[in-house]
């Protein structure tokens, strides 16, 4: 009996042996099996301004440096254009004599010029009074028939061209009196708009010498040093809005089924202590074929397109900054 107890033991504490052994292989073998979660990788990035002038120079000074916080309007940067103070000098000296020349046109002819006219003028009524006392004389010796017609006519010809100086002469006078003519003056105040105009091209390139700052953020980056010659659009620093962030995700388009417009997708930030925030997807499009993945069978596969997915977050995100990555379990996209 004894040897009968002891054989059904001994096959007793086989026989949990091996369910002991059979479940721990199955733990183990689920451990091991189990499928890896899906995470879902993005990447924050944030808007960037370059900063770049229109004209040529060299630097001057930086008002600024890289990780200075910068408002609206702020002066970033001095550049020196000695060509430009050059041009704005001829400009200015354009303009002065555009508005003398002006000037001249409105003022008319000069004191000395208008009383010269006038003498002219009252020496020609002299002559046609003289002319016209000795064409009358004639004119009544001829009707006594003592003189000839022919002095006659003479006489009656040198009164009327006495008559014709005179009105030249008035003429004359009247026109030094009256100044320029009305197209003389127009065209005399164009020439004062176009030198202002002229001035003011010059004065706007100006401005651009010195650069200001086109929107709130942080200088990331200053690309040239100070001395050196920069080119007429080439950058020279840029500036990250902090405040307008989102993260771009590129996700297969078979892990598109929980993920539309205005989806949330709760991510944890590594960089921020595993900081979980919230996003809401703003932007889906299909990327290029490059980031297409390829089917290994010839059947029952096909090519998995590649969309790239941006999410804005819902509140701000203290400490985020762009290159940072965020994580998105896809289990958990509701």
């Amino acid at each position: 009996m004894k040897t009968i107890n002891k054989r059904h033991s001994g096959m007793l504490i086989a026989f949990l042996t091996l369910l002991f052994v059979i479940a721990l292989v199955s733990i183990i073998g689920w451990i091991v099996l189990k499928p890896e979660p899906i995470i879902l990788q993005g990447q924050a990035e944030a808007t960037e301004v370059r900063v770049s002038g229109k004209v040529p120079g060299r630097i001057e000074k930086f008002m600024v440096s890289e990780g200075m916080t910068v408002n609206k309007g702020d002066t970033l940067v001095l550049i020196s254009s000695p060509e430009l103070n050059a041009k704005l000098f001829q400009a200015l000296s354009a303009e002065d004599a555009a508005n003398a020349q002006n000037q001249k046109a409105n003022k008319g002819a000069r004191v000395e010029q208008i009383a010269g006219a006038y003498e002219l003028w009252q020496k020609a009524e002299v002559g046609v009074k003289l002319a016209e006392k000795t064409f009358n004389r004639l004119q009544n010796m001829f009707n006594e028939g003592v003189v000839s017609a022919q002095k006659r006519d003479e006489a009656e010809a040198n009164y009327q061209a006495a008559i014709a100086t005179s009105k030249a002469a008035k003429s004359q006078y009247d026109m030094a009196i009256n100044g320029a003519e009305k197209e003389d003056k127009l065209a005399a105040i164009a020439m004062v708009n176009r030198a202002k105009g002229a001035v003011s091209e010059v004065e706007s390139y100006l401005s651009e010498t010195k650069l200001v700052s086109p929107i709130n953020g942080e200088v990331s980056e200053i690309f040239p040093k100070r001395g050196e010659l920069v080119g007429s659009g080439a950058p020279i620093m840029s500036i990250v809005d902090l405040k307008d962030q989102w993260v771009v995700f590129n996700i297969r388009e078979d892990l598109l089924t929980n993920i539309k417009m205005d989806t949330e997708l709760e991510a944890n930030i590594p960089a921020l202590g595993n900081k979980i925030v919230k996003l809401k997807v703003n932007y889906i499009r299909v990327m290029a074929s490059y980031a297409t993945f390829k089917a290994t069978k010839t059947t029952g596969g096909f090519d998995v397109k590649t969309f790239e997915v941006h999410a804005i977050p819902v509140t701000f995100i203290d400490g985020l900054r762009p290159g940072m990555s965020l994580m998105v379990e896809y289990e958990k996209i509701k």
